[in-house]
């Protein structure tokens, strides 16, 4: 299996996360035509991953998911939170097979157990078939099982964590993660991108950061930066890009150099 690509499709950049379950489907169908023709250029092994962006995370703050044991009376809002997750998902599943990609679904939510909010167990075997067979997977933030708190909200990020130390047991190497977002990187206070991010500047960098735009149960930029950290440290290299610039994405599967931030691999230096 060759070295592989993360992309995540940030839910604020896909649907409009102040309108609650709007999806952005022009957004969202030129992501996909970019991924393909990306694929069509030079081979690459590709796990795509999507935020829930206004359908997930607006179900889940409505009942109170994501931070915590599930409230008794709140079991409806678990039902309704996956539902929404789940419609948005297809959304995105089905742009990318028009476009020509051979995605394949694979839902947290059937794979994972959490516990107090972090994934505990999964079953990997479905995903790493689909890899080894040339098809992409695709996943996203879900409603999962989990031991402590009944029920909990799994991030994008949260997932592709496990899925990358999944595949690192393996001996399956990860190349770089692409974040593509509705900023040009991370923003310094003078509103320039930052273009280096690594263990030394990590903790300057996080006191740049904001609140999300938009109803965010799970995070926002803080969460991302987080786990591109703890990716660092493990020798993988992420990108946080502009996913509203159309060719972005193509251009960085491609391998080409572009406007962003880069979050260096140094599994090294302290966190400063």
């Amino acid at each position: 299996m060759a070295d592989i690509v993360f992309v995540k499709l940030g839910g604020s950049l896909i649907t409009d996360k102040r309108r609650d379950s709007h999806a952005r489907l022009d957004v969202i169908e030129r992501l996909a035509a970019e991924i393909a023709a990306a694929r069509r250029l030079m081979p690459l092994s590709l796990v795509l991953g999507h935020g829930s962006g206004s359908f997930g995370h607006v179900a889940a703050a409505r009942h109170g998911l994501g931070r915590g044991p599930v409230a008794a009376g709140a079991l409806a809002g678990v039902s309704a939170t996956q539902d929404r997750a789940a419609r948005l998902h297809r959304i995105v599943v089905d742009a990318l097979v028009r476009a020509g990609v051979e995605a394949f679904s694979w839902a947290p939510s059937s794979a994972l157990t959490a516990a107090a909010g972090r994934p505990a167990a999964g079953f990997l075997e479905p995903l790493l078939a689909t890899l080894e067979l040339g098809l992409v997977p695709v996943t996203y933030g879900d409603v999962v099982a989990d031991r402590e708190w009944g029920a909990a909200i799994c991030s994008t990020e949260t997932v592709f964590r496990y899925v990358v130390d999944g595949l690192r047991q393996r001996q399956v190497d990860v190349r770089r993660m692409l974040w593509l977002g509705e900023t040009e990187g991370v923003y310094d206070r003078d509103g320039a991108t930052v273009a280096r991010i690594d263990g030394a500047s990590y903790r300057q960098v996080l006191e740049l950061v904001g609140d999300p735009a938009g109803t965010d149960v799970t995070g926002g930029m803080l969460l991302r930066l987080e786990t591109t950290r703890a990716l660092a440290r493990c020798g993988i290299e992420s990108w946080i890009l502009d996913g509203r610039v159309p060719g972005r994405l193509a251009a960085a599967l491609s391998g080409e150099e572009v406007p962003g931030t880069r979050f260096a691999a140094d599994d090294h230096s302290a966190d400063g």
